[in-house]
C-alpha cells in the first residue's frame, strides 16, 4: 500500500502503529435505555440547542425507532451518548448515520433528510470529541456509512433469483451524499461498516472516493465486514479473505469486523483477517456476544467477559483497533480501554504485498 497524504486525522495512522485504539459501542443499545417514545421521537418537550419545534409533529409516519432523526430532534440524547462514550476512554466515536442514506431512510418517507441528518450527526460528534480532545490523546469523528436494508447482490424474492431492489447507481448516489453531509460536518475518518453485501460496500467506496477527488478531502478509510454464520463468511457468500481482496484497492487505513457472532466466535476470523492483511491496520468491534432478548440489552455479555475476551485478541498480536458494537454500552468501552492498555498493538509489514505478488 502506497502511502497516502491525509487531509484530516494525520495523527492516526502514528497512533495505530504506537497502541491500540479505542472506537465506542453501541449507540441503538444507549437509545434504547432512554425509552423514548413516539411524540420524544418528534422531539416533543425538546427546547433546547438544536431543536425542531413542531417541525414532524404532524408527520404523517410512524418514526419511532429512526434513531437517526434523533440527531435533529433530540441531539442531547445523541451527544450524550457520544461524551459517555469519550469518557470512557475511546478515541474514535461514530456518528449517528448508520442508517442516514436516502435508500435507508425511504423506510420512513425521509429520505430528502438524509444529507441534514449526516451533516447535524458529524457536528455533533465534532463537538463532543473537541470537547474531550488533549494534546495526549486527540479524539476523532468516525462517519458511519452503514449498509442499508437493501442489498445489491441478493434477491429479495426466492422465486426470482434476478430480483433486485435497488442498484448500483441508488447505492452511489446514496452514500456519495452522505459522504458529503459527514466531512462537511467535521468527521475526520470515513468508516464504512457492518458490510453483509460486497457490492454495496463497493458503491460506498466508489461514492467516498468520487467524493474525495472532487473535494480534495482525503480521510482515511476504515472498513468493517461482518461474518454471518459458522461459514466464515459474509451474507453475500465471501469468506474473509475473498472479501479483503475484493475491497482492498481502496487502500483502506484499517479492514476489520464488527457485529454478528461476538467475540468469541469471531476469534478465527480475526485471526485469518491477521494473516491476509499483514500491511493494514486491523479493527474488531464486536456485539457483547449472542443475541438474548431476555437481557437489558439484548446481550449476554457483561462488561468483565467482552474485555477478557477481545484483550485476548489484543494479547496475540491481531488487532490495532478494539471498541463494541451491539449490546455495548461505556462500561464495556472502559474495561476494553482499560484491559488492553498495557498490551503492545498489533505490527505491519508493508512490504507484504509486493512481496507477494512477486
Amino acid at each position: 500500500m502506497k502511502n497516502i497524504t491525509y487531509t484530516r486525522a494525520q495523527q492516526l495512522p502514528g497512533i495505530l502503529a504506537q497502541r491500540i485504539a479505542i472506537l465506542d459501542g453501541a449507540m441503538g443499545t444507549m437509545i434504547q435505555r432512554f425509552k423514548l417514545g413516539e411524540a420524544q421521537y418528534r422531539g416533543e418537550g425538546y427546547t433546547g440547542p438544536g431543536g425542531q419545534g413542531d417541525r414532524f409533529k404532524d408527520f404523517h409516519r410512524d418514526i419511532k425507532g429512526n434513531n437517526e432523526l434523533l440527531s435533529l430532534t433530540r441531539p442531547d440524547v445523541i451527544s450524550d451518548i457520544h461524551e459517555r462514550y469519550l469518557a470512557a476512554g475511546a478515541d474514535l466515536i461514530e456518528t449517528n448515520t448508520f442508517g442516514a442514506t436516502t435508500v435507508a431512510q425511504a423506510d420512513y418517507d425521509m429520505g430528502e433528510l438524509a444529507y441534514e441528518m449526516n451533516v447535524v450527526s458529524a457536528k455533533l460528534a465534532r463537538a463532543a470529541c473537541d470537547k474531550y480532545s488533549t494534546p495526549d490523546k486527540p479524539r476523532f469523528v468516525a462517519g458511519a456509512l452503514g449498509p442499508t436494508p437493501k442489498t445489491a447482490s441478493i434477491s429479495p424474492d426466492v422465486n426470482d433469483p434476478g430480483a433486485r431492489n435497488v442498484t448500483f447507481e441508488e447505492l452511489r448516489a446514496a452514500y456519495y451524499e452522505q459522504t458529503k453531509g459527514l466531512v462537511e460536518g467535521g468527521a475526520d475518518v470515513i468508516l464504512v461498516e457492518t458490510i453483509f453485501d460486497t457490492l454495496n460496500a463497493k458503491a460506498a467506496l466508489f461514492a467516498v472516493d468520487e467524493y474525495f477527488e472532487a473535494s480534495g478531502e482525503r480521510l482515511p478509510i476504515l472498513i468493517s465486514g461482518t461474518v454471518t454464520d459458522a461459514s466464515g463468511r459474509i451474507l453475500s457468500g465471501q469468506t474473509v479473505t475473498a472479501f479483503w481482496h475484493s475491497v482492498r484497492h481502496a487502500q483502506p487505513l484499517a479492514i476489520g469486523l464488527n457485529c454478528a457472532l461476538g467475540a468469541a466466535l469471531m476469534r478465527p476470523y480475526i485471526q485469518e483477517l491477521h494473516k491476509v492483511a499483514p500491511d493494514t491496520f486491523i479493527s474488531c468491534y464486536p456485539n457483547a456476544g449472542l443475541p438474548n432478548p431476555m437481557s437489558d440489552t439484548g446481550f449476554d455479555e457483561t462488561p468483565d467477559v467482552t474485555s477478557r475476551l477481545v484483550r485476548e485478541f489484543a494479547a496475540e498480536g491481531l488487532v490495532n483497533i478494539l471498541g463494541g458494537c451491539c449490546g455495548t454500552t461505556p462500561d464495556h468501552i472502559g474495561a476494553i480501554a482499560q484491559a488492553v492498555a498495557p498490551v503492545a498493538t498489533r505490527s505491519l509489514n508493508r512490504n507484504y504485498f509486493y512481496k507477494d505478488a512477486a
